[in-house]
């Protein structure tokens, strides 16, 4: 079925729906990989922002598809992760620079020097000036042209949780319980996971050029309506992107199930 553009007054962002996350992943891979093609012809890097998580997964799967197939290079590409749990080693199973080299990098022709991961091994006394030096890096790089977003039920994008402020940077912040209880069964219990992240702001996201929030099932129902729908504020970080210049929701219909604007 092909993607369905909602429009309306409710509607505070542009949010397309598709029947499954496979096809909104095609969809956002294809952009992707048209603006990295063009990239490449101009001799330019591309720099992107990228998420982990279950969502994001189909996703990656589609780059790789695309790089192995049909020759999708990413050497001039750049890429900053939104966040890493605190403290994590970078070889346990659960830190994001273990899923992104699963998932994506270790299939891709991305330079490694060229992949920036958050690093969850850092003495604490070393965390303001090594976030100071992220943002520093992503300036240099010369910002994200696009940033990949996943959602959390406690309506955080990267660890950006409730309270998050919009003029925020990268920081080291405190997980919400939600978000604990969720990583819990990836860890083998809640008493497991750590309590604390390192993660872009709110600020460092809303700077990227475009922005894509990928959303798949029911049970981001709600708080995907509150983002979309709601009013914007500090209760759900995620909804601060209602005020970005070009941000794109990208739903399944389950995920999309509770906008006011198309309920099913």
């Amino acid at each position: 079925m092909e993607n369905q553009t909602i429009v309306g007054q409710q509607t505070k962002v542009n949010t397309q729906i598709f029947d499954t996350p496979e096809e909104g992943a095609r969809y956002v891979a294809a952009k992707i990989a048209a603006f990295i093609n063009k990239r490449n012809s101009e001799g330019l890097p591309t720099v992107l922002g990228l998420a982990t998580g279950n969502t994001p997964i189909p996703l990656y799967m589609e780059l790789v598809r695309l790089h192995k197939e049909e020759g999708l290079s990413f050497k001039k590409v750049i890429s900053f992760n939104l966040d890493e749990y605190y403290p994590i080693s970078p070889d346990d199973v659960n830190s994001y620079h273990y899923f992104m080299f699963k998932h994506l990098f270790s299939h891709i022709d991305i330079d490694r020097a060229n992949v920036h991961i958050p690093v969850g091994t850092l003495a604490e006394h070393m965390i303001n000036e090594y976030c100071e030096g992220y943002e520093r890096m992503i300036r240099e790089a010369g910002g994200i042209d696009i940033q990949i977003l996943g959602i959390g039920r406690a309506g955080h994008i990267g660890f950006n949780e409730p309270g998050s402020q919009l003029n925020d940077i990268t920081r080291l912040v405190t997980l919400n319980p939600l978000t604990i209880s969720d990583a819990a069964g990836d860890f083998g219990g809640a008493e497991f996971v750590p309590r604390k992240a390192l993660t872009m702001g709110v600020r460092t996201i809303m700077e990227a050029r475009k922005v894509f929030l990928l959303g798949w099932g029911e049970k981001k129902t709600e708080i995907l309506a509150k983002a979309i729908e709601g009013q914007v504020g500090i209760e759900v970080p995620a909804s601060f992107l209602q005020k970005h210049k070009d941000t794109e929701f990208i739903l399944d219909k389950g995920a999309a199930s509770k906008l006011a604007c198309c309920k099913y």
